[in-house]
């Protein structure tokens, strides 16, 4: 099965006493070293043949609407709100949502300021395997 693994900015059902302060914060070794983690993750998924893809996304971007035939889209931006902002995502494939939760615990343990762990939520969701899961 595969299952996206959404790495947000600051989302999540509550804050962890860890959590980090803004990239933008932190020091040229700390996001360093954040980058590193993040690519031995990505190595370590090829490894096993789980990794599929992975991106990191930028902080701009904007909500876009259909506003109906022959009217421009409406658009709420270029800026997001930073509790919704999406920093990158992986997706894996993998035999259970077991192991997605596992490889998604991995991924939040990436090191932040002060080289500790960040403890951020990771959103996993599996792909969509068939329209019963929307419907049933």
């Amino acid at each position: 099965m595969k299952y996206l693994m959404l790495k947000h900015y600051r989302g999540g059902p509550e804050k962890h006493p860890n959590s980090r302060s803004p990239m933008d914060r932190w020091t040229p070794e700390e996001i360093s070293a954040h980058i590193a983690f993040m690519d031995e993750v990505i190595d370590d998924l090829r490894e096993r043949g789980e990794f599929v893809d992975a991106q990191a996304l930028a902080p701009r971007g904007a909500f876009v609407r259909y506003d109906g035939e022959g009217r421009p889209p409406v658009t709420d931006g270029p800026f997001a709100e930073t509790k919704d902002l999406i920093a990158g995502w992986i997706v894996i494939d993998v035999e259970s949502d077991e192991r997605a939760h596992e490889a998604a615990a991995y991924l939040s343990s990436a090191p932040g300021p002060g080289g500790q762990p960040l403890h951020e939520w990771i959103e996993v969701r599996p792909f969509l395997g068939d329209a019963s899961e929307v419907t049933g």
